[in-house]
């Protein structure tokens, strides 16, 4: 994974890839959370596999996109009319594929700039967030992480109690969309060693290239505000 989907860490695939070649070690990595964000280096890096996901750069979702190695093959799981050349039979999503190259070329133009600028609003909202609400706590590498993620916890306050009061004006997650619906403690933060407290009080924020200043100063408002109501409901 060369950055977390959940905390939002970025993670040293160029360490881990030298490891692999020193070993003669076929190495995947998940980029679905990366490309598009920051820079990858596929052949510098030693990948040999290197899986994306079309929605996560700005493409529409239902498409994605595996780069292998080139000597390096992989069995099909998918048998029929041997399309891709044998790897996976089924019927091209045409306006999905060329929906995601045209997303990449445009990310290789706009990546940095846009980037800058998430960046900025995502520290004005976590300023913000920090003055409005007390106890409030920044979880995963803080150096080291997507510009548009802010993982944030509340000890005090249940997340549910949270998202049930702002579910109809913002669109904040309890984790990662790949775990929604899963009722267990969320195993990147278990993994983290955090309090049973941080986990249950954990809200991820993921903030984009269409997010504004006046979205970011209404959703520090609301949810501090929700804070405080759910904090006097339940501890009046």
């Amino acid at each position: 994974m060369a950055a977390n989907n959940e905390i939002g860490n970025i993670y040293p695939i160029a360490e881990a890839g030298q490891i692999a070649k020193k070993y003669n070690t076929p190495f995947l990595c998940d980029a679905s959370q990366a490309v598009g964000k920051i820079p990858v280096n596929f052949e510098e890096w030693g990948i040999t596999y290197l899986a994306i996901s079309a929605h996560k750069l700005y493409a529409a979702k239902g498409s994605g996109a595996l780069i292998v190695r080139k000597g390096h093959h992989l069995k099909p799981i998918l048998f029929g009319g041997g399309h891709q050349k044998g790897l996976r039979s089924g019927t091209l999503n045409v306006p999905g594929i060329v929906g995601l190259g045209e997303a990449c070329r445009l990310r290789l133009l706009e990546m940095e700039e846009d980037e800058k600028a998430i960046t900025k609003l995502r520290d004005k909202l976590q300023s913000l967030l920090f003055e409005k609400i007390p106890g409030l706590v920044v979880n995963g590498d803080v150096n080291c992480r997507l510009v548009g993620n802010l993982h944030i916890s509340i000890p005090d306050v249940p997340n549910s109690a949270i998202i049930a009061r702002v579910r109809h004006s913002l669109a904040i997650s309890t984790s990662s969309a790949c775990s929604s619906g899963v009722e267990t403690p969320s195993h990147v933060l278990t993994a983290m060693n955090l309090t049973p407290e941080l986990i249950e009080g954990a809200l991820r924020i993921g903030i984009g290239k269409f997010t504004t200043l006046e979205e970011i100063e209404l959703a520090s408002e609301i949810l501090s505000s929700s804070v405080s109501s759910t904090r006097k409901a339940l501890y009046l």
